[in-house]
């Protein structure tokens, strides 16, 4: 399966998770009368649009490569989790204005039941962080690891939910807030998330050369080549899932220019066999 239907597979995994667990907040937190499910049924909402989001962000930035796009389609993905980021804010947002009109409003203490329907919900959203941010990292996608990251903020502001409603539950009579200060205890949490989604993202788009381990990997394999004596610059930038090299190698001086075309591509050619997630290789040969 190549890497990109595998990303597919899993957005269309964690939407579906979502969309069922959108559905099952709400009833709880409506009949429960927990504003903190339906706070967190919210977030499922606006999870499931920013899954359709990063599902039409894959599946264009898989497109190859063109004339008026040499390197790909890649950086269409950072762009889409600019989106996500937008719609977490806003549904962070909207939580917090409706848990504050709960606080000044009095209301009635939430349902017991609904300590099960959170527990089964923290379980089920941290087994999916973990498939999601397995498959991300193996892929190398920023738009799947921002989606497991909504999992893993989903499973704490259910977590946030259960400790808020178990104090209601417990303290009784004039403890009815205590669901909506966990509601606004999610806000938080979802506001943090989004700046860990944010940031890569942005280093993404700048093409930020943070990539010690890998230049180093490409350093190594390159004084496997015969004929390289060793490396100078190093640059590589990300889109998408894929990193794009420019790679400065060192030859005898006293190669041919054809000589040294050939190595520059067995260089390229024993790089892109040993690392398959390389997209655009480009060797400059010095001499040594």
């Amino acid at each position: 399966m190549s890497n990109s239907n595998l990303a597919i597979r899993t957005v269309i995994f964690s939407m579906l998770g979502n969309v069922g667990l959108a559905v099952i907040k709400f009833l709880a937190g409506i009949f429960g009368n927990s504003y903190a499910l339906i706070a967190d049924g919210i977030e499922s909402v606006v999870d499931v649009f920013a899954s359709i989001l990063v599902l039409i962000g894959l599946r264009y930035s898989a497109k190859p490569a063109d004339e008026n796009h040499p390197y790909g389609h890649g950086k269409a993905e950072p762009l889409i989790t600019f989106l996500v980021v937008v719609f977490l804010i806003i549904s962070a947002s909207t939580i917090a204005w409706q848990a504050y009109e709960h606080i000044i409003t009095p209301h009635n203490l939430p349902k017991g039941f609904t300590l099960i329907v959170l527990a089964g919900i923290i379980l089920w959203k941290e087994v999916s962080f973990h498939v999601v941010m397995r498959r991300s990292k193996k892929i190398n996608s920023s738009a799947l690891k921002a989606e497991a990251w909504h999992h893993r903020s989903d499973a704490i502001t259910s977590v946030a939910a259960f400790i808020g409603i178990t104090i209601a539950l417990f303290g009784g009579k004039g403890f009815e807030v205590a669901d909506d200060y966990a509601a606004l205890f999610a806000v938080a949490f979802i506001l943090y998330n989004c700046y860990k989604i944010f940031r890569p993202a942005l280093g993404e788009v700048m093409d930020e050369n943070n990539y010690e381990e890998l230049t180093e990997h490409i350093r190594q394999i390159s004084l496997t080549v015969p004929g390289v004596k060793g490396t100078e610059k190093c640059f590589i930038r990300k889109a998408g899932m894929e990193y794009h090299v420019d790679l400065h190698a060192l030859v005898k001086g006293e190669l041919t220019v054809t000589e040294g075309h050939d190595i520059s591509h067995q260089l390229k050619d024993k790089l892109c066999d040993e690392i398959p997630e390389l997209g655009n290789v480009l060797i400059h040969i010095e001499p040594f």
